[in-house]
């Protein structure tokens, strides 16, 4: 919408029609010392009413008019914004290692591996949260900060679905994950801080443990949802006939549970993309998107067009003024008169 911060400035508008109703202009003495030139006397015109004065009057006060209603402040007010009133960080760190590659997940029918699944089903988990900053942490032989804290969802997203398995290396630094997690939550003071760490592995690399991690998480309050991906015992088929295999077997649930119950998390177990899909639908109510919010309208000043519109007109008057009396001479000496 469209609007004046200031509409009381027009309140001037009929200001020189006063000027000039109720305070006339004294007549100028003929030994004056020192003429002060207008744009009727530029023109050529005189004092007398005539055509060209009433079409500078009105020129002029188009310009003032233009003044005026910059001096209003104009401005565009774009559509209401949600503003959160409490910011809540949460960060999800992501596993990149080896065993990410072990195709024992199904999206729509059609068999996927681990970290297609997490993508697929994280990609709505982030869409939904609204108003949080969220930020991206991959690890495997160490962690890395993918995406800082951000309100910027569709980053988040983009950053996650161009993560490739191997891209930091093979082996699981749990810990390397949770405590850089704590490193960048503790930049900002007042917020809710939350972990979701998905993983499929045990800790087997990084610079710092699990108990130091998980040390550092209870210092700093942070809460930590873990969330063991991988199936259960299946039977598969091979060249010795059928076989039961587990393909979770290197999966830490033990380490997993007590890092998120000393957080005041909570851990879980995702099985298949359903129970990934449960998991997510879990963690909105668990810690569920700021309610209450503020709004805001982006604003944009306007008062720069009838500024620089009144500007170029005056500048064209001035040019006209200026030319006008060189091409009435031109054209009386084509004429045959000369001025006495």
């Amino acid at each position: 919408m469209f609007e004046f911060v200031w509409p009381w400035v027009f309140v001037v508008l009929p200001l020189p029609y006063i000027v000039r109703r109720f305070m006339p202009a004294k007549r100028m003495s003929q030994s004056a010392a020192l003429r002060v030139p207008t744009l009727q006397t530029l023109a050529g015109t005189d004092s007398k009413p005539s055509g060209t004065s009433a079409y500078m009057t009105l020129f002029a006060f188009l310009v003032w008019a233009l003044l005026v209603s910059a001096a209003a402040k104009p401005q565009w007010l774009g559509e209401a914004v949600a503003i959160p009133n409490e910011g809540r960080d949460l960060m999800i760190a992501v596993d990149l290692s080896g065993s990410m590659k072990q195709t024992d997940m199904q999206i729509e029918g059609r068999e996927v591996n681990r970290l297609n699944m997490i993508k697929y089903v994280l990609a709505d988990f982030i869409e939904r949260r609204v108003g949080d900053r969220l930020g991206l942490i991959l690890f495997a032989d160490t962690a890395y900060l993918q995406a800082p804290l951000t309100f910027d969802r569709n980053t988040v997203k983009t950053l996650l679905d161009e993560s490739m398995i191997g891209l930091v290396g093979e082996r699981t630094a749990i810990g390397d994950a949770i405590g850089l997690a704590v490193k960048r939550f503790s930049e900002k003071e007042k917020s809710n801080r939350v972990l979701v760490l998905l993983t499929d592995g045990q800790n087997t690399a990084g610079n710092i443990t699990p108990e130091q991690a998980l040390s550092l998480a209870v210092a700093n309050k942070v809460t930590v949802y873990t969330i063991g991906v991988g199936a259960d015992e299946q039977i598969i088929n091979s060249f010795f006939g059928q076989r039961m295999v587990n393909p979770s077997q290197d999966l830490d649930e033990r380490m997993l549970t007590n890092i998120a119950q000393q957080t005041g998390g909570q851990y879980f177990r995702a099985r298949d993309t359903d129970e990934l899909v449960g998991i997510y639908q879990m963690l909105d109510s668990l810690e569920p998107v700021e309610g209450n919010s503020q709004k805001m309208r982006p604003q944009s000043a306007l008062f720069y067009y009838p500024l620089g519109i009144a500007s170029l007109l005056t500048l064209l008057a001035i040019g006209i003024a200026i030319i006008k009396p060189s091409l009435v001479a031109l054209t009386n000496s084509k004429n045959g008169k000369v001025d006495v």
